[in-house]
């Protein structure tokens, strides 16, 4: 696991001090060794440099040291990541002849890759993200793993007539090169309004990409225009197997190969069934002792740390629970804040997690997160379907009276205040209603932060984004949801937005600021694979309990360990905010002259957080952090429209 960074292009002294300060800027992600490379000696000529932050897991020799070099063919490889099947694709290369000089899956990879390219994607299983140079195609391959569980932003940039890329494992590493101009894109701030998450692969700074989960971009020294190539999408799904016992052979195959590592490892451990059924699967497959985490806090409607006791005693595990108050949030919350690398509202709680079990001193932790989105856990399995066909059904009325009725429903049942009204998901019931049964749009509906009322208010003017999304991923979205709101396209639309832009990021960020490695072994791909094969009553049923993963992966536990209401790892930010933290909470949304640079109307903003103040019914705490994290953000790092 690493922080990686380098440029395309025509190297002088300028892009070489360029790619040094991305680099300076990836320290966090590497505390354990660094490297810089450049493919040609002599200033003035096209080539590649690459740059390299480690964190040791797998061979902690200098063998395992990047920028990786071979001297048989010249290759350089910088890599972020895990390759979980190293061990069997190196034995299949030496089968072939080839020759290792390392016990490092870096090695393997940069091995495989130069035998077939491109194509040596299909074979790997893990997590990562890469920059592959070959000087005998003078090419770079940059790709990212299947789910995009490692990111990689890149950038192309013309300076003095002359094309360059830029590209590293952090947003803020691209502005820290100076070559990035700090202007805000505003199709990725509307997308934040509606997500509380800028949905990719636009950033927050305009002409930066994130490369998209499961794709790769092949560029020349002289790097002309390039759009990346997909190269591995979920399966369709609706498969027709009622056999789940080969989902059981990989899971179980995953969670060994997901615990392979030469530094500590602890599993994090809610009490949920996702966390549950990791830990009950690592003990099943570790051929030692398994060390468990939890974090719990004095708000006991929030603390989850009894339940994470019973199932720890239950499975047998070491387990550490470590408590976190207020005091020591708010102790940590600079560094928290300034961890993050691209505005978001849910990356505290990874963060904290993240510090307590490094501190302690594990440097690899395993996570549940999947479990959901592969077996139906969120109530949007349920609702969607339902809404889609209630809102079809009455689609024949014009946009006015739906919009209409649901105004009399919401003023019926109350909420809201100080000016604004609810803004929840029955607060969004005309919003609903008028997407006539749409899946994709009702899914955005559903997660949405605001009403589309509020948001119009929040920011005026015309719209570039259709409910939240930028117009070139709502075809590619509409392609793998499908034309009908079954649960199978419910999943897939949960893996590609809250998981693939939102999750997923802000565990890579926030667990990497504190050098630690988190792996998730339900999104293992033929994991997924194998869940999109089952159909729909083996994979779903009941919708709600996650009840093929209870059966393949907690059997043996008393049921009644995980007999209550779905309840997520959530800090008791709202609680928080309310008291010590209201003072910065505040002095940031008042501050009129960040919310003008960005568009939105600073009056609108004031407005919320009196109603949240106020304790207005449906004006949540997320609403009002979202909004504090996206000005402390943009003023932090200076970028305006």
């Amino acid at each position: 696991m690493c922080g990686i960074s380098g440029a395309i292009g025509w190297v002088d002294r300028e892009l070489y001090a360029a790619v040094e300060r991305m680099h300076g800027a990836l320290v966090h992600r590497g505390p354990d060794g660094d490297g810089l490379w450049s493919s040609t000696a002599e200033p003035g000529r096209p080539g590649v440099v690459l740059a390299h932050r480690r964190l040791r897991i797998i061979d902690l020799s200098e063998g395992g040291k990047q920028p990786m070099l071979d001297p048989e063919s010249g290759d350089a490889m910088l890599f972020n990541g895990e390759i979980y099947n190293y061990l069997e694709l190196r034995r299949e290369l030496e089968s072939l002849a080839v020759r290792f000089r390392s016990e490092s899956d870096t090695e393997v990879l940069m091995k495989a890759l130069a035998r077939g390219g491109a194509a040596a994607l299909s074979s790997l299983r893990g997590m990562f993200a890469f920059a592959w140079w070959s000087p005998r195609t003078r090419r770079v391959l940059l790709a990212r793993d299947r789910l995009g569980i490692k990111p990689l932003y890149w950038a192309r940039v013309v300076r003095d007539g002359r094309a360059t890329v830029l590209f590293a494992s952090e947003l803020r590493a691209l502005l820290a090169s100076g070559w990035v101009e700090r202007r805000l894109d505003p199709v990725a701030l509307e997308s934040f309004l509606w997500n509380g998450f800028a949905v990719g692969p636009r950033t927050f700074v305009a002409g930066v990409q994130l490369l998209p989960a499961g794709s790769h971009l092949e560029l020349e020294l002289d790097p002309r225009p390039a759009e990346p190539v997909t190269w591995w999408r979920p399966a369709a799904g609706g498969g027709s197997s009622r056999d789940s016992e080969s989902l059981r052979a990989e899971l179980e195959h995953a969670m060994r190969i997901h615990q392979i590592a030469d530094v500590p490892l602890g599993v994090f451990l809610s009490g949920g069934i996702d966390s549950s059924a990791m830990t009950a699967l690592a003990a099943r497959t570790s051929p030692g002792s398994v060390r468990t985490f939890n974090i719990s806090f004095a708000e006991s409607e929030l603390d989850e740390g009894p339940h994470a006791r019973a199932v720890a005693a239950a499975i047998g595990t070491e387990h550490t629970e470590i408590k976190l108050t207020e005091a020591d949030f708010r102790r940590q919350l600079g560094d928290a804040l300034g961890c993050i690398d691209q505005p978001t509202f849910d990356a505290l709680n990874t963060y904290f997690v993240s510090r307590a079990v490094r501190e302690a001193g594990i440097t690899v932790a395993l996570a549940g997160t999947g479990g959901d989105e592969l077996f139906g856990g969120y109530p949007t399995f349920r609702e969607l379907p339902r809404g889609a066909r209630v809102s079809r059904a009455l689609g024949f009325l014009p946009d006015g009276a739906l919009r209409g009725a649901a105004a009399a429903f919401n003023s019926f049942a109350g909420g809201g205040g100080e000016g604004v009204s609810p803004q929840t998901r029955w607060g969004k019931l005309g919003d609903a209603l008028c997407a006539r049964g749409d899946l994709l749009a009702l899914y955005q509906t559903a997660y949405g932060l605001f009403t589309t009322d509020f948001l119009r208010r929040l920011r005026p003017g015309p719209s570039q984004t259709r409910f939240g999304l930028p117009e070139e991923r709502i075809a590619e979205l509409r392609e793998i949801s499908g034309p009908e709101a079954a649960p199978h396209a419910v999943s897939r639309l949960e893996l590609a937005l809250f998981l693939g832009e939102r999750l997923l990021r802000d565990t890579d960020t926030a667990s990497m600021a504190v050098a630690l490695e988190v792996r998730v072994p339900l999104l293992d791909h033929r994991i997924v694979e194998e869940s999109f094969a089952l159909d729909e009553v083996t994979r779903f049923a009941p919708l709600g309990r996650k009840q093929r993963l209870r059966e393949l992966a907690l059997a043996g536990l008393d049921p009644a360990l995980f007999e209550r209401p779905k309840q997520g790892f959530v800090l008791p930010i709202g609680t928080w905010c309310r008291r010590h933290l209201a003072r910065d909470v505040e002095a940031t949304l008042n501050d009129a002259e960040v919310s003008r640079g960005l568009g939105l109307d600073p009056a609108v903003v004031a407005r919320l957080w009196s109603a949240f103040q106020a304790g207005a019914r449906g004006v949540y705490w997320s609403r009002v952090w979202a909004l504090f994290v996206l000005l402390r953000w943009c003023r932090q790092h200076r970028l305006a429209l």
